[in-house]
This record gives structure tokens, sequence and C-alpha cells, in this order.
């Protein structure tokens, strides 16, 4: 029991250096720009060492997106916890375009502001959200049955995964992702031989 509550008590303390960090590091990110900002004056806003955020955050880029595991959960649960008789890609759907609307109204608008000024950020961004890959294929492996992903399900995930960044960057991401996922769905050939956008919807 003792021992028990010294590991409780360890990691109520490492989450909240953790918090101590990223609240310190955001503020002055907002402040000054993610360029304009050391990870020594993070470290010293936040009473820790640089060693110590770096224990947390391995690179100063992962200082921006503290809630990565958070947003990996999120993916992984729209396709696992869909509603019946919805698809796969109808719930990636919903799911990219309920994210994208969080980030651009949410407190998360101004960080998604952050990046698109910092081109450091965009492909740190980019690398880390292929980081899911692994994840969503497994979980549409167990759905399915197989003890192995099928080269069609690995194509299917690497390209779901890029529709989220290609709409991202839209003023209205909702067509970017339903003509993303079309594709997907209905295949190139039936749109090629139909050489009309508007027969393929």
């Amino acid at each position: 029991m003792v021992d028990g509550m010294a590991v409780g008590r360890r990691e109520r303390k490492k989450a909240a250096t953790r918090a101590a960090i990223l609240d310190a590091a955001t503020a002055l990110f907002l402040e000054r720009g993610f360029d304009g900002v050391s990870v020594r004056e993070i470290a010293d806003q936040a009473d820790v060492s640089p060693k110590t955020v770096f224990t947390h955050f391995p690179q100063k880029e992962a200082l921006v997106f503290g809630d990565e595991d958070e947003r990996h959960e999120r993916l992984v649960a729209a396709v696992r916890d869909r509603a019946p008789g919805s698809s796969i890609s109808d719930a990636l759907k919903a799911h990219y375009l309920a994210e994208i609307a969080a980030m651009r109204t949410g407190p998360q608008r101004r960080i998604l502001a952050l990046m698109e000024e910092t081109p450091a950020l965009i492909d740190y961004a980019e690398k880390m959200w292929f980081r899911h890959e692994d994840a969503l294929v497994a979980a549409i492996v167990e759905e399915f049955g197989l003890t192995e992903p099928t080269e069609e399900i690995r194509f299917y995930v690497r390209f779901a995964l890029q529709i989220q960044l290609s709409a991202t960057h839209e003023p209205d991401p909702e067509p970017t992702v339903d003509a993303g996922f079309r594709l997907l769905d209905e295949g190139w050939a039936r749109y090629d031989e139909s050489g009309d956008q508007s027969a393929s919807r």
C-alpha cells in the first residue's frame, strides 16, 4: 500500500511538471512565436531544468503538441466505437470534420495559427500524424478478424490519413474530405471512365 502511494505521488508529480512545462511553452510561443523562444526560457518559466523539459518532450516541436496522445485515442476510437451500420470511411469523415472544426473555433485556434506560420511545425505535425498509421491499421485488422493487415488495408489507412492533412489547409474542408473518401471508397476507375466528377457523386 505504501509503495502504491509512493508511485501515485511520483506519477502526480510527473504529470504536474509536464503540465507546467506545457503551460509555460504555450504562453511563450503565443507571445513571441515558436522560433523566438528557447528551451532554456521555457525551462526557466516552468522552474525546471532544460534536461527536465527534454525528459518529457523529446524535441522542442513536441511542446506544441501536448495533446497528441488524446488525438491518437480519439482517432482510433472513431473507428472502433462507431455507430452500428456506419462505415469506417463515414466514421473517419465525421471525425476529421469535427477535429478540424474544434481546432478552428476552440482554444486550439491560436495554436493552429502558430503552426501555419512556422514551417518546422507543419513538417513535424505531418510526420507525427502518420505515426498513427499502425494503430489505425491494427483496429481495422481486429475488426475484420484478420491476423495480418492486407496491402489494401495499409493503403487505405495511409491515404485516409492524408485526406485529413489536405483538408486541414482548406478554407472549407468538407469538399476535400468528401472527395478523398469518395475516391477511396469507389475507386479511380469509375472516375476515370466517366471523365466527369459529377458522375462519381
